[in-house]
């Protein structure tokens, strides 16, 4: 069996496709034969090159697929389908099993006889993935503890320091201290490291479902999920009353759904999670939201808006009355806009008071209010209430339904500028909403003072971005009207993107600010596609046009936005027929 430094001349390639240099070869290759290291490792330790390039070039040769190893990207539960004496001797390590396939991370991908070894003892057709010597021994070292189970594979995890700061301010037990339980205790371990783990990767939500043989475990970063873990189904039972015991949840009501909440210190940082869980017919599921105030950003001018879309912002924002609402789907960073908002208004000057459904972020200088839809502490209710408080502003979490609407629409002509959102796909719709929910024309044309319709678009990870021709039928299907033979941009995927291509996210929105125009339009009570008609004759952007002015920038793929602004194939023809039917029908 040929060593892979020996079979591959890893060094030439390099340095034909200008990764290093001659005098970087040779140097490196005289420290090799005192080492005796493979020369990848040793440009890797030297810091030379990337392991993500010397990755790249070995698997071009050998025409396999190569993986840098990380937490996730291995399935505890299937290491031991391989002795570690054998991992250690061949440098491998299992790191999924598909059906009856098993993908191993392999040093040396090329030693054949090995793998018809492990094919026989195992059972499983073996699929070879090139990784990197150093990052197998890494590995091993984690995954291959004692008896090979969950608890040691979390133990052998670096210390997951998860502190409980406070309860509700309503309770007034005493804190518990999760750092305390660790040892002995690999179920709290298990639970802390996925906090820990959730709040390193900027992720979301974390997702605990139970399944017929194991407990799936993911996280969700950048609106996608990824696996985190899977321990086994037995495991599934404490896990599920360790969360509900810190979260002040009913550990022995499995029956219907509950709520709680558990405030945390990770790394020196106040986290908020927010615990929700609902029985399936194989067992509670639980997710976890992650409000992570360090996260959180206020300002308008860093949410990815464009300089002019700020400034109309800031002149809706700065009536003295008026309704200004945000519309889009759940998870298109609404929220996010409105304490945006806030933060600009907020002063001492100025009475503000939100009413929210759950209070996610503590803002100082506003009062904040928690619905309590059981109690009969309803949105509209409680604006009703609110009202006599003497406020300057309002913020509603969400108007939700025909009483909502009408309290907020009054408190708007009553003197008060009032901050809300709705679930509509674009700014037009937002205004055939309000009058669909019994608003008067009239009404609505006096009091609303603009509406933002926004998504939130993944951001090419700048560590993997790379150039790429589309055909021109996908240029077609977003109405692309440049030169179609242009490179765009893409993200291959790697392991800081978890493979996806992307990393972060921005906003992506389309602003409709009122003129006299739009008011006497609105009086006319018009259909959404008869307002984007109008808006469309003047200098106003759609949301399509924000994603393609992205798509240019090299911001995003052509792909992500097609799918944030809910592009079909052929949808921009058909969206021009409707508006083009509308206007003759007219």
């Amino acid at each position: 069996m040929k060593l892979l430094s020996q079979t591959i001349r890893i060094g030439q390639m390099l340095v034909q496709e200008g990764h290093l240099t001659d005098e970087q070869l040779n140097a490196v290759l005289t420290r090799q034969k005192s080492s005796g290291k493979k020369l990848g490792e040793l440009l890797v330790e030297q810091k030379v090159i990337s392991e993500t390039v010397v990755l790249e070039c070995l698997s071009q040769r050998l025409g396999l697929p190569a993986a840098q190893l990380r937490v996730g990207l291995i399935d505890p539960l299937i290491v031991d389908t391989i002795d570690k004496d054998v991992a250690e001797k061949h440098l491998i390590i299992p790191m999924f099993k598909v059906a009856d396939t098993l993908t191993l991370a392999m040093a040396e991908p090329q030693a054949l006889l090995v793998v018809d070894d492990l094919e026989r003892t195992t059972g499983l057709c073996i699929q070879p993935v090139i990784a990197l010597e150093a990052n197998i021994r890494e590995f091993i070292k984690k995954y291959y503890v004692q008896n090979i189970k969950i608890d040691s594979f979390v133990a052998s995890l670096e210390d997951a320091s998860v502190e409980v700061v406070e309860k509700e301010a309503i309770d007034e037990d005493s804190i518990v201290d999760l750092s305390e339980m660790i040892d002995g205790s690999p179920v709290v371990n298990l639970v802390n490291m996925s906090i820990q783990q959730a709040v390193k990767e900027g992720a979301s939500d974390i997702h605990i479902e139970p399944d017929k043989h194991c407990v799936h475990i993911r996280y969700r970063i950048d609106g996608i999920l990824h696996d985190l873990m899977t321990p086994p189904r037995e495991w599934h039972a404490a896990i599920i009353s360790r969360i509900k015991v810190v979260s002040r949840m009913d550990i022995a009501e499995r029956r219907v759904p509950q709520e709680g909440r558990i405030h945390v210190m990770v790394e020196g940082r106040e986290i908020d999670l927010r615990i929700s869980s609902m029985p399936t017919i194989l067992g509670e599921k639980i997710v976890m939201r992650v409000l992570d105030k360090s996260n959180l950003q206020l300002k308008l001018d860093l949410l990815g808006y464009e300089h002019g879309m700020v400034l109309a912002l800031k002149r809706m924002l700065s009536k003295p009355y008026g309704l200004f609402l945000v519309t889009g789907p759940t998870g298109s960073g609404k929220t996010t806009t409105l304490y945006s908002a806030l933060d600009l208004l907020r002063n001492k000057e100025r009475n503000i008071i939100t009413i929210e459904d759950p209070v996610e972020y503590q803002l100082e200088l506003v009062n904040q209010i928690q619905v309590h839809e059981a109690m009969g502490l309803t949105f509209a209710r409680t604006l009703r209430s609110v009202l006599r408080q003497d406020p300057d502003i309002i913020m509603v979490g969400e108007i939700r339904d025909e009483e909502a609407a009408k309290v907020a629409v009054q408190a708007a002509l009553t003197g008060h500028l009032v901050l809300s959102t709705l679930h509509t796909n674009d700014s037009p719709g937002a205004v055939t909403r309000m009058i669909n929910m019994g608003i008067e024309s009239y009404l609505l044309a006096s009091c609303l003072v603009g509406v933002v319709a926004q998504r939130l678009i993944r951001t090419i990870c700048p560590k993997c971005k790379t150039t790429y021709f589309p055909e021109e039928s996908v240029l077609h299907d977003i109405g692309w009207d440049g030169p179609s033979h242009r490179a765009f941009h893409r993200g291959e995927g790697c392991a800081l993107c978890h493979d996806s291509g992307f990393k972060g996210r921005r906003a992506l929105c389309e602003v409709l600010e009122m003129n006299a125009q739009l008011r006497d339009l609105i009086l006319t009570r018009p259909s959404a596609a008869e307002i984007k008609k109008h808006l469309m004759q003047g200098n106003w952007h759609d949301l399509k046009a924000e994603g393609i002015r992205c798509v240019e920038k090299g911001l995003t793929s052509i792909e992500e936005m097609m799918r944030a602004c809910f592009i079909e194939e052929s949808s921009a023809n058909k969206e021009k027929e409707m508006i083009a039917e509308n206007s003759n029908l007219m």
